[in-house]
């Protein structure tokens, strides 16, 4: 198996649940050394389920893939400077500890870093370190209600929803890894390393996107469109005779493919749709017309008519039918490894696909303590 791009770097993970550990197997897929420490009771998420396989529970198994499992307790000082040993000699250290709690214990960041200045450090928190909130703990379903992204999440006429994954501790996990490549690049030009500050809440305000800068420029309070755009008709959900289509017309020249596929010629020549501001003017006389003729046929039939006038279009899927697609396979986004208790273990792979540093699954989700004596040894005094 060929090294991947951070192949020689050595991650310790003092995190858990699911924005740090999974910031952390992204950098283990790219080929990282992750050491994750573990109370010898385990992550939170390895008794979050049901489902569960052989006792380890789906939500632990999909996030921790390639890592090393080291049960320490933190309040024995034998297990703090193994912590220490670790850190020492290690590239990137993560954590999410309540403010204090590693200074507490002896472990200070700063002293880490005084210790091996090439180190990087990267704390994750719910609101961040510093602020009137600075300390409160947050979890991925409050921080969505906190930013406003509950807010316009929903139907139009119902109330806020929540997102169907935990998105903003996905994402906060996806930008500490962002962080912390730039972090480690930078420290190839200098020689040192540095503290990255992330937190949930502020991961979630910059998800907000065009949605914050519109209420930046008009002062507008934004509401729910559903499955609809608020800026793009149209962009959304229509149900078909069996089944909801997605269709995204983001262009006019789209729109007007769109009405021939759909044989609305009428649609196309009425001077009200023929520019999306117009559309956007016009969307509940548009929309109801739309409605009418894609409840004339079903959704493959009218999957089929759009895609092949080159417009973004999707039956509206469940996961199962989703993760069987043969696009899905194609792109190797599922793989089976073998898990010591579980037998074959079939995991959701990586989205990159790099030419000459390929990421890989080398290792599957740990058991509980699994790696202990192994790194003890290694870190030895």
């Amino acid at each position: 198996m060929k090294p991947g791009p951070l192949d020689g770097v050595v991650v310790l993970d003092l995190s858990r649940v699911l924005a740090g550990p999974y910031c952390t197997m992204i950098l283990g897929d790219m080929g990282a050394d992750v050491i994750k420490i573990e109370h010898p009771v385990g992550d939170e998420t390895r008794r979050w389920g049901p489902p569960f396989a052989s006792g380890e529970s789906a939500y632990y198994l999909s996030v921790n893939r390639n890592k090393r499992s080291v049960t320490l307790d933190l309040d024995v000082e034998d297990d703090v400077e193994l912590v220490r040993r670790i850190a020492a000699r290690a590239d990137v250290l993560v954590e999410n500890f309540l403010p204090g709690a590693l200074e507490k214990r002896g472990l200070a960041l700063r002293d880490l870093r005084a210790a091996n200045p090439r180190l990087i450090t990267l704390s994750i928190s719910g609101m961040g370190a510093t602020g009137p909130e600075s300390g409160t703990p947050g979890y991925d379903f409050i921080v969505q209600a906190a930013s406003g992204l509950m807010s316009i999440t929903g139907p139009a006429d119902g109330e806020p929803h929540k997102l169907g994954v935990a998105v903003v501790d996905l994402t906060t996990g996806m930008m500490a890894a962002n962080a912390i490549l730039a972090a480690l690049y930078a420290r190839e030009k200098s020689g040192e390393g540095q503290h990255i500050d992330i937190s949930l809440f502020e991961t979630a305000l910059s998800w907000l996107a065009n949605v914050g800068q519109g209420w930046l420029m008009t002062g507008e309070s934004p509401r729910r469109y559903g499955n609809a755009h608020p800026t793009i008709v149209p962009y959304q959900t229509f149900a078909a005779a069996d089944a909801n289509i997605a269709i995204g017309v983001g262009t006019d020249a789209q729109w007007q493919r769109l009405c021939r596929a759909i044989d609305r010629a009428d649609l196309a020549a009425d001077p009200r749709y023929a520019t999306n501001p117009g559309r956007v003017q016009h969307r509940a006389e548009l929309v109801g017309a739309l409605e009418a003729t894609f409840a004339q046929r079903t959704a493959d039939e009218w999957g089929e008519r759009i895609r092949a006038a080159g417009i973004p279009v999707s039956k509206v899927r469940t996961v199962d039918e989703a993760l069987q697609d043969p696009q899905a396979a194609a792109r190797d986004m599922i793989v089976a490894v073998q898990h010591p208790r579980i037998g074959e273990l079939r995991l959701l792979s990586f989205p990159w696909k790099f030419s000459n540093t390929p990421a890989a699954i080398r290792r599957p989700p740990p058991l509980l303590g699994e790696h202990t004596d192994e790194v003890r040894v290694e870190y030895r005094a």
